[in-house]
């Protein structure tokens, strides 16, 4: 049995990105695979700390060397046959949990000796991104740059990834409660009941064909 594990980069569970990646792992698993979820904000961990013991010569184990709650999820991941990667948009970039998971996973992986990546195996990737950012400013704030920047450092370690993006998402119940007057808490329940559920079912898809990127 073929083994998809997700990686969430929100601290919110049940929602936007979370969602995306649950109708992802649906998908994988209606065609016959296993499946798990990760939270990365229920993990103690840091990112890359520079110590270089990934590259040292004559290392038959090119991983990454720290030990703490990332150690067992790497592992699952080499262990996998694919890969599914979710976070929201904080700041114009993803969050600091998904960038230091992001550190601990490629880094350790990429070659300065000829090959581009010593993982071993292909593994085909996916992300989903999600953000408050509605289509008028998306290529403006250059949101796509930093997409493309992980599809080829996913691509480099991996071989295959792709990715997708929910725009203009709806962030609470009740929008009264929050000084955001600039956005229409109206408008955004109503793409979230269309155009959000034609996301998800988008992403439950994309599972269904995961090994077939």
């Amino acid at each position: 049995m073929k083994k998809v594990i997700a990686i969430n980069g929100s601290p919110r569970k049940n929602w936007n990105t979370y969602m995306l990646l649950e109708n992802c792992l649906a998908g994988a698993h209606e065609n016959g695979a296993e499946i798990e979820m990760v939270n990365l904000y229920d993990l103690q961990y840091k990112g890359c700390n520079s110590c270089f013991v990934c590259k040292l010569k004559g290392s038959t184990v090119s991983k990454c060397a720290m030990k703490d709650d990332l150690e067992i999820v790497l592992q699952k991941i080499c262990d996998s046959d694919a890969l599914v990667l979710g976070s929201p948009i904080y700041l114009g970039n993803i969050t600091g949990e998904m960038k230091s998971f992001m550190e601990r996973l490629l880094f350790p992986y990429i070659s300065y000796e000829g090959n581009p990546s010593t993982f071993g195996k292909k593994m085909n990737s996916i992300f989903f991104y999600t953000m408050n950012v509605g289509e008028d400013v998306f290529d403006v704030k250059g949101y796509r740059k930093i997409f493309e920047a992980n599809k080829e450092f996913m691509e480099r370690i991996f071989g295959t990834s792709t990715y997708s993006f929910s725009m203009a998402t709806y962030q609470f119940d009740d929008y009264n409660k929050y000084a955001m007057t600039l956005i229409d808490g109206n408008e955004r329940l109503k793409r979230r009941e269309t155009l959000f559920v034609d996301e998800c079912k988008r992403a439950f898809l994309r599972g269904k064909s995961i090994f077939c990127l």
